[in-house]
C-alpha cells in the first residue's frame, strides 16, 4: 500500500484508509486494533467466506429481495475473491474480534467495493452483500465450508495416495514381511479416510440463516434453504441447512470432533514416520533393514551423513496438529450461550491441520515410501541370528528346550538352526521347514504334536 490515503467513514466516524485498499472503514479499525501476530486468516477460509457471500447473493436475488443488477455484481465481485484474486486485501490478523466480525466486515467491503465498479453505482457491505447474514452465522459456516472442502479437494485425495503408494510398493516382490508391515500402514490410513468421513453430515450442517441468535432475524425464511442450495451448485458438495440453528451458531462441536479425527490421522502418520526411521537406523549401528531416499545432506560438519528428513518432517506435523487440537478444544469450549468468542483461531488452527496433513501425506508418499529399498542381506544375517526364532520349535519340542536354545545362540552368536540341530534330535528337513522365516509369518501351529531331544 502506498502512503497516499482516503477518509471512510462508518458509525464511528471517519478515518484514513490507504487510497488504493479495497477496504473500507471497519476494516481499518481491525487493521489498527489488532497488530498481533502477522499472520491473517487462511486463504481457504476467504475463499470460503467469498463463497457465502456469492450464495447469498443467488439467494436473496432469487427471492426477490435484491436487485438483480447488485446481485450478480455481487456474485461476480465474489468470485473473483473466490479465484484467490485480492488477497492482499484481506490483511487482517487471525488474533482479532472473537466472533470474527472483523473478517466479515473485511469480506463485505472488499466485495461491495469490486461489485460497484462492476455496476458503476454504489453497492452497500452491510444493505447488500451482508444482506440476510450476520457475522454470528456467517463465520461459522465459513468454517464448516472451507474445512469440508479442504478435506474432499485437499486431505482426503492425499491420504489415498499415500495409501495406493504403499499397496503398489507391495506389489514390487516385497517381501511378505514387508508386505505385512505395509498392509498394517494402509490399514491405518483407510480407518482415517474413514473416520474424516464420518464427521461429514454434521460438517455439511450449516448455521447460515440462523442470521444474530438463532432465530432468523432479518432474513428470509426460505434463505437458509436456498443459500444451501446454491452454494452446493457452486462447490458440488451438498450443503444443508442445520438442523438447529441455536446449537449452529453457539457450538462449534463439530468442529472440535474433525479437530480430534485430524489428531488421530497426525498420530497414525508420525507411528508410520517411525517405523522408516528405526528401519532406515544405520547404516552400521542401526536396524537398516531398509535406505529410504537420500534427499539431501543431513549435516553442515559430518560429510556423508544422510537422514530421514521426510519422516522427521512428518513427525513435526504431527506434533503441530495434535497442538492444533489442544487450542480448538479450548477454544470450542469457549461458547457463551448464543456466540463462540473464539472463531478465528478455530478456522486458522483447523484448516492449518489439514494443509499440514495433505502436504506431508504426498510428500512421506513420493519422497520415502516410493523409493525405500530392502535391505535383503542384512535381513538375512538378522533373521539367522534372531534367537525368537525358535518359538516355533515350541510346539514341537517344548517350551524349556526351546529356552535353552535360544540361550545359547544368543551367548555364542550362532544361527538358531545350527544350535537346534545340535540340541534335538529333529531332520535337517524339518528344522528347515520349522524356522523358515516366511512360513513363520503366515501364523498358526508348526510342526504338530511331539516331543524330540
Amino acid at each position: 500500500m502506498t502512503s497516499s490515503f482516503r477518509t471512510e467513514r462508518d458509525s464511528m466516524g471517519e478515518l484514513k484508509v490507504p487510497a488504493e485498499a479495497l477496504w473500507g472503514a471497519q476494516t481499518q479499525r481491525a487493521v489498527q486494533n489488532f497488530p498481533i501476530s502477522g499472520v491473517t486468516m487462511p486463504r481457504e477460509f476467504i475463499a470460503a467466506l467469498a463463497l457465502v457471500k456469492q450464495a447469498a447473493a443467488r439467494a436473496n436475488g432469487g427471492l426477490n429481495l435484491l436487485d438483480a443488477r447488485v446481485a450478480q455484481a455481487i456474485d461476480a465481485a465474489a468470485a473473483e475473491v473466490v479465484a484467490g484474486a485480492h488477497a492482499a486485501h484481506f490483511p487482517l490478523d487471525v488474533y482479532q474480534t472473537g466472533s470474527g466480525t472483523s473478517t466479515n466486515m473485511n469480506a463485505n467491503e472488499v466485495i461491495a467495493a469490486l461489485a460497484s465498479r462492476r455496476l458503476g453505482k454504489a453497492v452497500h457491505p452491510n444493505d447488500d452483500v451482508n444482506m440476510g447474514q450476520s457475522s454470528n452465522d456467517s463465520i461459522p459456516t465459513a468454517i464448516h465450508v472451507s474445512a469440508a472442502l479442504a478435506l474432499r479437494r485437499a486431505l482426503l485425495p492425499a491420504l489415498e495416495h499415500l495409501r495406493e503408494t504403499g499397496r503398489t510398493h507391495l506389489m514390487d516382490a516385497m517381501p511378505v514381511t514387508f508386505g505385512q508391515e505395509l498392509s498394517a500402514w494402509r490399514t491405518q490410513v483407510t480407518h482415517d479416510m474413514a473416520r474424516l468421513r464420518a464427521v461429514e453430515p454434521r460438517l455439511l450442517a450449516l448455521a447460515q440463516g440462523g442470521t444474530a441468535v438463532g432465530t432468523g432475524i432479518n432474513t428470509h425464511p426460505d434463505f437458509g434453504r436456498r443459500f444451501c442450495e446454491e452454494l452446493a451448485a457452486l462447490t458440488g458438495v451438498p450443503f444443508v441447512p442445520a438442523e438447529n440453528y441455536f446449537e449452529a451458531l453457539s457450538a462449534q462441536d463439530t468442529a472440535v470432533e474433525l479437530s480430534g479425527q485430524l489428531k488421530v490421522v497426525a498420530v497414525s502418520l508420525v507411528k508410520l514416520a517411525n517405523d522408516l526411521r528405526w528401519m532406515n537406523s544405520g547404516p552400521l549401528a542401526g536396524l537398516g533393514e531398509i535406505a529410504l531416499p537420500a534427499l539431501q545432506p543431513g549435516s553442515s560438519i559430518m560429510p556423508g551423513k544422510v537422514n530421514p528428513v521426510i519422516p522427521e518432517a512428518t513427525m513435526m506435523v504431527g506434533a503441530q496438529v495434535i497442538g492444533n487440537d489442544t487450542t480448538i478444544t479450548v477454544a470450542g469450549q469457549s461458547g457463551n450461550f448464543q456466540l463462540n468468542v473464539m472463531l478465528p483461531v478455530i478456522a486458522h488452527n483447523l484448516l492449518e491441520s489439514i494443509r499440514l496433513l495433505s502436504n506431508v501425506s504426498r510428500a512421506l508418499a513420493d519422497s520415502a515410501i516410493a523409493g525405500f529399498r530392502v535391505n535383503m542381506a542384512r535381513i538375512g544375517e538378522a533373521l539367522d541370528r534372531n534367537p525368537i526364532l525358535v518359538t516355533a520349535l515350541n510346539p514341537v519340542i517344548g517350551y524349556e528346550k526351546g529356552a535353552a536354545i535360544a540361550k545359547k545362540a544368543y551367548a555364542e552368536g550362532r544361527p538358531i538352526r545350527e544350535v537346534a540341530a545340535q540340541m534335538t534330535d529333529l531332520p535337517p528337513a524339518q528344522l528347515e521347514k520349522l524356522l523358515d522365516p516366511t512360513e513363520l509369518t503366515t501364523g498358526g501351529i508348526k510342526g504338530g504334536g511331539g516331543g524330540g531331544g
